[in-house]
């Protein structure tokens, strides 16, 4: 009995001892479940990862930082450091429309191909709240129309532009002499943007100028894109310039997002020259493994060709096709890639040829209004995009291939 009663009573103080140790373990659970939780917390807030709070809630949280994990899997996200956030954002329906100009020689109006026009002409048609535009030449008087139509029916119209452009373009001086605000840049380095922010919603940009010329015979390229986040970076830059007058190296490089997933898509934002454009472009170059490709108005900057000449020593293939104006001179890259044997040709254009567009391994695309020169890394205003989407890729593949078959067969 005394043995039954000393052993009923050393299991109970056991389950009394056990008791308290099981309350001590879970008070010290929540204690580090609260500390996980704040640290998720703080990570998010600065940047570091993204957190799925839906499944933390769940007490899932494996699953918690899986939005973080996916988004470094995704194509092309290796171009960047682990420690760098990639905004995600959902996406349903269409959410680009590429525009390639489609030059005529001679130029006659009545040859010409205004796809490019009249799809900027939509898009300004289609704004139901704010147009901000960063342009460095506009001189298209449908264009102009527009923006006038678009500011009578509620639309706010904002424009920063060249200051040389300004007293010398006539879209530009009847939209000032309308009452459309216009920041000039004031300076000698031009503000060389080709930008439009649509409703907070939407970015139009590539390197097509807002003109006869830029539409009817010069090749360029134009995307919108539906994206708030990509909005808001363009937004912000345009601030800058409107309301700040920042300019060139004035501007300060806080882009909100230069990492972010649209769907299954990649895209990065670089603004020159506050966001060492070069160095990530060169990056992305250096990245290569099976084809460089390209198409460039101006190719002076020589980090950009040692890039270049080296993954082609490495087996990468290289074609580039260079707007023939200044392609000879003792600063550009065309001499030095013809002495490797690089398939590389002049444009066969009579014209411009004004593409500023990198495809890489044909997988991901750069383009915008960034001429790859010193100028444009280091002075003037300019914005470009790595867009990791094969099927873009390969529209501008498609767009390569006649302006490269065009160099080898130009126009009488």
């Amino acid at each position: 009995m005394t043995k039954k009663r000393k052993s009923t009573k050393s299991s109970t103080t056991r389950r009394r001892k056990s008791s308290k140790g099981n309350s001590s373990l879970s008070m010290r659970s929540i204690i580090v479940l609260l500390l996980l939780v704040g640290a998720m917390y703080l990570g998010e807030r600065t940047g570091l990862i993204d957190v799925n709070w839906q499944a933390v809630l769940d007490g899932d949280f494996e699953r918690a930082l899986d939005s973080g994990q996916a988004v470094a899997g995704q194509q092309g996200a290796a171009d960047f450091a682990p420690s760098q956030r990639v905004a995600v954002e959902a996406v349903s329906g269409e959410w680009y429309q590429l525009y390639f100009t489609s030059p005529q020689y001679p130029d006659e109006i009545g040859t010409r191909i205004n796809t490019t026009a009249q799809g900027l002409v939509g898009v300004i048609n289609n704004a139901q709240r704010s147009l901000d535009i960063a342009i460095y030449e506009l001189d298209l008087p449908e264009v102009g129309d527009a923006l006038l139509a678009a500011r009578d029916r509620g639309v706010t119209v904002r424009i920063v532009t060249d200051s040389d452009e300004l007293e010398e373009l006539e879209t530009l001086i009847r939209l000032e002499e309308a009452g459309i605000p216009i920041v000039p840049d004031e300076r000698s380095p031009i503000m060389h943007n080709k930008f439009m922010v649509v409703d907070g919603e939407a970015v139009w940009t590539g390197s097509y100028n807002f003109t006869p010329n830029g539409t009817y015979r010069n090749n360029n390229n134009a995307i919108f894109i539906r994206s708030a986040q990509l909005a808001q970076n363009y937004a912000t830059e345009f601030g800058e310039m409107f309301n700040e007058r920042a300019f060139g190296p004035r501007s300060p490089a806080n882009t909100p997002y230069p990492q972010l997933q649209i769907g299954d898509t990649l895209v990065e934002t670089c603004f020159a020259p506050e966001d060492e454009c070069a160095e990530k472009l060169i990056a992305t170059l250096n990245q290569a493994q099976a084809s460089i490709r390209f198409m460039a108005f101006s190719f002076t900057h020589d980090g950009f060709g040692a890039a270049i000449r080296d993954r082609a020593k490495a087996g990468v293939q290289v074609q580039g096709v260079f707007e023939t104006r200044g392609s000879e001179t003792e600063y550009s890259e065309l001499g030095q890639m013809k002495q490797q044997n690089l398939d590389v040709w002049q444009d066969g254009n009579p014209y411009t040829l004004h593409h500023k567009v990198f495809i890489i391994d044909d997988k991901a695309v750069v383009l915008g209004s960034y001429n790859f020169s010193d100028n444009a890394n280091e002075a003037n205003d300019e914005n470009l995009l790595v867009v990791h989407n094969p099927e873009i890729a390969g529209q501008y593949l498609a767009e390569f291939q006649r302006v490269y078959q065009q160099a080898q067969n130009p126009p009488n």
